[in-house]
């Protein structure tokens, strides 16, 4: 059969990846060439995506690129899988070569812009007026989905959800190597890692009900916002005052629940169907990639295999997405609330912690079948 996945970043790459493993004929349409697209900065990879990495035979190539930490965070005591904190670009470029060895064949520079039934299969369009056709259609085109809309025309649209972020690199400032660090302050929340450099990779994640304009403000201006918010935690105003290069700033943004997942031919994954924050969204579009394949493989229609899929993920996806916004709400608290946080978070991560995010990280995937392909070379 023939699959077209929309969509090149982690969650189509890893889709493409598993589609490939199970034998199906893949395509995947991406609009960036870059592998970075429009996001250049680092992400987080919890155990419970290497070990999706490991289903597709992907955890080693992945540990073996540009990391800038692997860090004892989104895991359980004893787990021997560090949760690790790639470049965005440096995993996608990891993953698009696996892929394309696993036969995958990937065509960039194609927007796909709209998809219609044909028969007993899928036709799309992209936005030079070229079209392609195949048996069935993954949509993993992120939070601003363009096909999401094909499922269901009156789908909610992503709506800004109190928090912006803004990333950057600080050098000349001590920081403890192999450990992530989290600040909740009175703004939201300021996040650090050191690099094996010596650099210091940075995120601020800043509440504000009005979004700003990202584009209107130059990269002094905006260290000068940061460090006036930041002021009175010392070390986020080191590392912000360190700072010498600074990424775009990006507006967080929430979606309601997606109700429909898929039809017959058309199926979504990862932040195109459930946009989770709260540093699952890449691990959760990998575990995605893995059980639609194992769905598919095991099902005796494309449509039951989509159902099955859905059934599987439903429930996993909708606990993660209840823990995201508790942990979106900690970083937007008022003043009262904010003083009741910092007082039972410790307690809470030193007592509670293993027990509260067991059902997350020991969660079984199962495994891929292994297959030789042919390899064909990448179409730009």
């Amino acid at each position: 059969m023939e699959a077209i996945v929309a969509g090149g970043g982690v969650s189509g790459a890893a889709t493409a990846i598993a589609l490939r493993r199970i034998g199906f004929d893949v395509t995947l349409y991406e609009t960036h060439p870059d592998p970075a697209g429009q996001v250049g900065s680092f992400l987080s990879l919890a155990s419970n995506g290497l070990r999706g990495l490991e289903a597709l035979g992907c955890l080693d190539q992945v540990q073996q690129a540009r990391l800038l930490a692997e860090v004892p965070r989104g895991r359980l005591s004893g787990d021997p899988l560090f949760s690790a904190t790639p470049m965005r670009d440096s995993l996608v470029e990891v993953l698009r070569k696996c892929a394309t060895q696993a036969g995958v064949r990937i065509v960039t520079v194609r927007r796909l812009v709209a998809a219609e039934p044909v028969g007993d299969g899928i036709r799309v369009q992209f936005a030079d007026g070229s079209r392609a056709r195949a048996d069935l259609l993954v949509s993993a085109d992120g939070l601003w989905s363009a096909t999401r809309s094909v499922l269901d025309p009156g789908t909610s649209r992503p709506a800004y959800g109190g928090l912006y972020s803004v990333s950057g690199v600080a050098d000349g400032v001590p920081a403890e190597a192999g450990t992530f660090n989290m600040v909740f302050a009175r703004c939201g929340a300021f996040l650090h890692i050191s690099a094996p450099d010596g650099t210091v990779w940075w995120s601020a994640q800043v509440a504000d009900p009005r979004p700003p304009k990202p584009t209107d403000i130059g990269d002094d201006r905006w260290l000068d916002r940061l460090a006036e918010l930041y002021r009175f935690e010392p070390k986020a105003l080191e590392i912000i005052r360190a700072t010498t290069q600074l990424h775009r700033p990006t507006l967080m943004h929430t979606l309601a629940e997606v109700p429909i997942w898929h039809d017959e031919r058309v199926v979504l994954v990862g932040d195109a169907a459930h946009p989770v924050g709260a540093g699952q969204g890449v691990s959760m579009a990998i575990e995605d990639a893995v059980v639609l394949a194992r769905a598919l493989a095991d099902a005796d229609s494309t449509g039951e295999g989509f159902a099955e899929y859905h059934r599987l993920r439903r429930a996993r996806i909708g606990k993660m997405a209840k823990a995201a916004r508790t942990n979106r709400d900690a970083k937007t608290v008022g003043p009262i609330a904010r003083r009741f946080r910092d007082l039972v978070m410790p307690v809470a991560f030193g007592h509670f912690y293993e027990r509260a995010t067991t059902w997350l990280y020991t969660h079984d995937l199962g495994t891929l079948p292994a297959q030789a392909v042919q390899t064909r070379p990448a179409e730009h």
